[in-house]
């Protein structure tokens, strides 16, 4: 019940392009296609694999939380990025700043920069 009424709740907050599209397109060829389905298709021998056959509801889900982990792996990479980038900004207006005073005392002296 509580798996059901979250899967309700998420889907109240799907994006309009994942209400229309809620397949991911695939990347496989379809010869690749078709040995998937041929394999899927098939008894499973080993008992793992008997598992997972009732666990293939959950693919959504999985699509999309591995999607949810690759934008906040991105999003990280761009925090990253851009704190560097504050850094270096600062360390310029330091420059700035410090030859401005500089300049202020001594103007016979060349700007720092």
């Amino acid at each position: 019940r509580r798996l059901l009424r979250l899967a309700e709740l998420c889907r109240r907050l799907e994006t309009e392009e994942e209400k229309v599209l809620p397949f991911y397109p695939s990347s496989l060829g379809e010869l690749e296609q078709q040995k998937v389905r041929r394999v899927l298709e098939e008894t499973a021998s080993e008992p793992l694999a008997r598992v997972m056959k009732h666990y293939m509801g959950l693919e959504r889900f999985w699509q999309r939380f591995n999607k949810a982990k690759l934008e906040e792996k991105g999003l990280e990479k761009a925090r990253a990025a851009l704190a560097d980038r504050n850094q270096e900004l600062r360390k310029l207006l330091q420059q700035y700043l410090a030859g401005a005073t500089i300049s202020q005392k001594v103007p016979k002296d060349p700007h720092p920069l």
